[in-house]
Parts: C-alpha cells; structure tokens; sequence
C-alpha cells in the first residue's frame, strides 16, 4: 500500500465535501436552466460532444483502474484516479458552458426508445447528482492510507461513478440528433 498523503482530519474534510458537493450541486441545477443569448462563433453543441468525449475517458480510466488495483499496481491506480477525477472536473465545467449557451433539448424519439431514453437520463441525473461526495470521500480515505475504508467506500462509489459515466455518453447519443 501506498504511504498517507494528507493527514487524517475527518471534521474539516467531512465539511469541505459536503460544502463542495452542495455548492456544485446547486451551480449545476441553477446553471442549467439558464440560457445566455450569447454567440460563439461556433457549433455551442461542440460541449456535448467534449462532454461525450470525457465521459468516455473517465469509463475507460475507471475500468483500467480497477483492473490496477486488483494487479496491486497502487501507483499507477492512483495516477489513474486522479486522471479521472481531473476529467469529471473538467466535464463540469463543459456541461454548464453547454447548457449556458444551448438550453435545453427535447428528446424527439417516439415509441419505445422514448422510455428507454428517459428511463437512462432519469437515473443518469439522480445518480449524477449523488455521486460527487461519494468520488470526494473516496478519495479522501485513500489520501490519508485509510485503505479498508477506502475499498469498502469504492465498492459503492466505483459502479456508480461507472453507470454515470456511461451512461452520460449514451444519453449523448440519443439526444444528438434533436440538437438544433
């Protein structure tokens, strides 16, 4: 195992994570349904497409992680991690600036695809919505080598963090064609 990286402060780091997830937890609701009459100079769906684009590196870095750890290579597990961590937070960002400057986009699918697609969007939403603190406190037990803990926490946090990213790209996929 790796050594600590941080010393073990669980009432601040308890704090910040809850402060942080709430705060982008409301940025995110408020942001989204705003829509500025601003024009880029270029196709503002550009975001989803980097959206799609990061979903996929964070699904692929969260399968290789796994596959790290379980060869007991810490080192490049937790380069992986961080990777990851790093794109989602860069995924946020793209998605407010996509929904800033596009608005929203009513699915146009009809029949059975319909409820397939907002069955996938339902739980990629609610999941998307919880799974920040559960990434940050995974973490966190990791960065202060409490590493029974942090197994346990990934063992929930992983297959979540997971869906959420793929299924963020297939929503992608589905919704694409109805961008304007």
């Amino acid at each position: 195992m790796l050594a600590a990286v941080w010393k073990k402060n669980d009432a601040k780091a308890r704090g910040l994570i809850i402060a942080l997830s709430i705060i982008v937890f409301v940025a995110i609701t408020v942001l989204s349904r705003v829509k500025l009459d601003v024009h880029l100079g270029f196709d503002e769906h550009l975001f989803a497409k980097i959206n799609a684009g990061i979903n996929s590196a964070v699904s692929v870095l969260l399968v290789v992680g796994l596959i790290a750890v379980k060869n007991k290579n810490y080192i490049l597990h937790k380069r992986i991690m961080i990777a990851a961590i790093i794109l989602s937070s860069l995924f946020l960002v793209s998605y407010v600036c996509h929904h800033l400057f596009t608005g929203e986009t009513k699915f146009g699918g009809e029949g059975p695809i319909r409820y397939i697609y907002y069955f996938i969007l339902g739980t990629h939403i609610v999941l998307a919505g919880i799974i920040l603190p559960f990434i940050l406190f995974t973490a966190y037990r990791a960065m202060v080598g409490e590493w029974q803990k942090h197994k346990k926490l990934s063992k929930i946090t992983w297959p979540i963090w997971l869906y959420v990213a793929v299924t963020g790209v297939i929503v992608y996929f589905m919704i694409s064609p109805y961008y304007d």
